[in-house]
């Protein structure tokens, strides 16, 4: 037997990542560059991308934009293709959690919830799914959560759009696969980012965390390059419709 040694590479390939400019975003996007691929970042801060575009060069490349918003969708598309093509990979990091409880929340948070987190990664994979479709290629990742599957305090418009990206994530694969498009989810769970700072700035709350896993240690970045990369490559080819929970064992006990 002889094992294909290009398994998990993603040389040649081009990757779209949205949230590229803070977090596990940020981290995607340097693991695909380094892996080999060519990374449009996408993000709001400019600075921040022109940071991370510095740091992988000639692989690497941002556009800053507003994922959310359905009227500039043609125009973001575009400038997305412009550095390298269209991207044959797309990473949905992008998110947004308000923190309110359900008393608190309102219209407008709401709204800006399921734009960000569950709108976003169906219409802008929905504009670069016929490429995919024409080369029978194509890999989606998106961002799930420990959220998807239970309940935190303070999270009803969070969880309702992370649940609902089980559900999508299901959808794409039964939608797109049979034409060589894979669609799965990666679910972090606890990892230190921009997005979490309130948890882990509660020393207790995070310690409570880590022992609620199998490992007994919350998660570090690098914890989900490996899964990353299995989902954005031949390796998973296979693999669609799933969730691969990166959360040392939390939702196992």
């Amino acid at each position: 037997m002889t094992l294909n040694g290009d398994l998990f590479s993603v040389t040649g390939r081009v990757a779209c990542v949205t949230g590229a400019s803070s977090g596990l975003g940020r981290r995607a996007a340097d693991v695909l560059a380094t892996a080999g691929a060519k990374v449009v970042g996408i993000a709001r801060r400019q600075d921040a991308l022109e940071e991370w575009q510095a740091g992988v060069g000639n692989n690497g490349a941002y556009v800053t934009g507003d994922i959310a918003d359905q009227a500039n969708l043609p125009e973001l598309v575009a400038k997305i293709s412009e550095p390298f093509g269209s991207p044959d990979i797309l990473v949905h990091a992008a998110g947004l959690n308000m923190r309110e409880a359900a008393d608190d929340v309102t219209a407008e948070g709401w709204d800006a919830t399921l734009a960000i987190n569950l709108s976003a990664p169906f219409f802008l994979s929905q504009a670069f799914v016929p490429a995919m479709k024409s080369q029978r290629w194509g890999r989606i990742v998106n961002f799930a959560s420990l959220q998807s599957s239970r309940a935190f305090p303070g999270g009803i418009a969070y969880g309702a759009t992370k649940g609902g990206i089980a559900q999508l994530t299901r959808a794409m694969a039964q939608a797109w696969s049979e034409q060589g498009i894979t669609a799965n989810a990666l679910g972090p769970g606890f990892f230190p980012t921009e997005l979490t700072a309130p948890v882990f700035d509660d020393k207790d709350r995070a310690a409570r965390n880590a022992a609620q896993t199998c490992i007994g240690r919350n998660g570090v970045p690098e914890d989900l390059d490996g899964p990353l990369l299995f989902l954005c490559s031949e390796a998973s080819r296979y693999v669609t419709g799933q969730i691969l929970m990166v959360d040392g064992g939390y939702t196992a006990k």
